[in-house]
């Protein structure tokens, strides 16, 4: 059933966005203002991800063998089929509103009640699928019938469902979360683009081995005996409650916290003595939990310290290529970092990292305390810089995200890796579904 798991997670992309557009509605009234921008970057994505990809595939696949093995199932269907269809009519009306407010010749509360009128169908359609449909196929839908439709699902080759089409969607969403207002997004005034992906190599030699590796505060034991391996290219999720030892097994790797047994093998080097400044110029970049940024350097100065360990012949094009990717932090560059909004400050904390070309980034606890629509572009992002090759250990109490775009997975508690398999195992896991994924 993994056909089902991507379109409940497609469900979710959808939904935070119609929770952001809820918001921004509401700020629109207060102000009587519309930012075609970004209301027009919002309707793209429902045009080309909704209207042109995620209905497509659940008429094709889910409804049709839905529909042979569940005649009761067809009234239901029959009005979530016509929903499909009007879809792109309603979509039209609504960018044919904007303009007109945009023009002067509507007004803004016109637009608003527009918006709140598609945005409710939205919603409407989506809890019909997620409480009448997914629970039905469950139960009706044979193996053979998931295997024909996990095959589509899965197939990176196919325009509609493969990793061109993907990538696709990841940029549009990477616009909404830039030009959307600052109470919600990154309040950006340009879109920006998320770098394109290159040809990623299959997992392959080994880059990090970690041997009984234990860290004390004190008296009491943080880490005890932890050992664990990240090949090159793969990206890994440690996910477990506060106080599992996440952020303790993150900054031992970098060196900032001490290690008081075991060992740390790093592109094929023992470096369980080597100093954290020289653990970062052999490639270890870590965007830390809270993000830490220097409040009272600029967001520039704040970048350049993260490449200070790199010949300086690259910074200029490397701090291009984040502010392609996060041009608030362009716009800002001058400003104070301690003047960003706490998911502007995450996005300059990656950045940062970034500057010193890791062969390995740690990113510690990157989604948490922002708004819901900046929690998947985070998510968004690490799946670009996965694309790319790029090694990653990522800990995350929001574990679901962490493991579904994961390689691998480690669950800690209390300073003890107590599971591991793929991403796909653990959340499949009953024991990490009811104690992390609240299943």
């Amino acid at each position: 059933m993994e056909a089902l798991r991507i379109i409940k997670d497609e469900h979710r992309n959808l939904w935070r966005i119609a929770v952001t557009l809820d918001q921004v509605i509401g700020e629109m009234e207060r102000n009587q203002k519309a930012d075609p921008a970004f209301l027009g970057s919002v309707l793209d994505y429902f045009e080309h991800f909704m209207d042109g990809c995620h209905h497509r595939k659940e008429d094709d696949y889910l409804f049709r063998l839905l529909r042979q093995r569940s005649p009761d199932a067809g009234a239901l269907l029959d009005r979530l089929q016509a929903e499909h269809r009007n879809a792109p009519h309603n979509l039209a009306a609504l960018r044919q509103q904007l303009a007109e407010t945009v023009a002067g010749r509507s007004s803004v509360g016109e637009l608003i009640e527009a918006l709140r009128l598609y945005l409710d169908d939205q919603k409407a359609h989506i809890k019909a699928e997620e409480k009448d449909i997914y629970p039905l196929a469950s139960q009706v839908l044979t193996a053979e019938d998931w295997a024909e439709i996990d095959k589509a699902f899965l197939d990176n080759d196919d325009p509609l469902f493969g990793k061109a089409a993907r990538a696709e969607y990841r940029e549009l969403y990477h616009k909404v979360a830039n030009l959307a207002p600052v109470s919600v997004g990154l309040g950006a005034s340009s879109a920006g683009e998320l770098q394109s992906a290159t040809a990623a190599l299959p997992a392959a030699d080994l880059l990090l081995k970690v041997d009984h590796l234990e860290s004390c505060y004190g008296r009491i034991k943080a880490l005890k005996g932890i050992s664990l391996e990240v090949r090159r290219g793969e990206t890994v999720a440690l996910v477990g409650a506060n106080g599992a030892g996440k952020t303790t097994f993150l900054r031992t790797l970098s060196g900032v916290q001490p290690m008081s047994a075991g060992s740390i093998t790093f592109d094929g080097e023992d470096i369980s003595k080597v100093r954290s400044d020289m653990r970062m110029r052999r490639g270890i970049c870590q965007s830390p939990e809270g993000r830490q940024v220097f409040g009272p350097l600029s967001i520039e100065d704040n970048l350049r310290l993260g490449a200070y360990t790199q010949p300086k012949g690259q910074v200029e094009g490397d701090l291009e290529k984040i502010y392609t990717m996060f041009p608030i932090l362009k716009e800002k560059r001058k400003l104070p970092a301690g003047t960003l909004s706490g998911g502007q400050q995450q996005m300059l904390a990656i950045g940062r990292a970034l500057m010193g070309r890791p062969k390995l980034l740690l990113l510690d606890e990157p989604s948490m305390g922002l708004a819901p629509l900046l929690v998947e572009e985070v998510f968004n992002v690490v799946k670009t810089l996965k694309t790319q090759g790029m090694t990653i250990i990522l800990a995350e109490q929001n574990a679901f995200s962490a493991l579904a775009i994961a390689d691998r997975g480690y669950v800690l508690e209390t300073g003890n890796i107590t599971l591991t398999g793929s991403g796909r195992e653990l959340i499949a896991d009953e024991q990490v579904r009811a104690a992390y994924l609240g299943m």
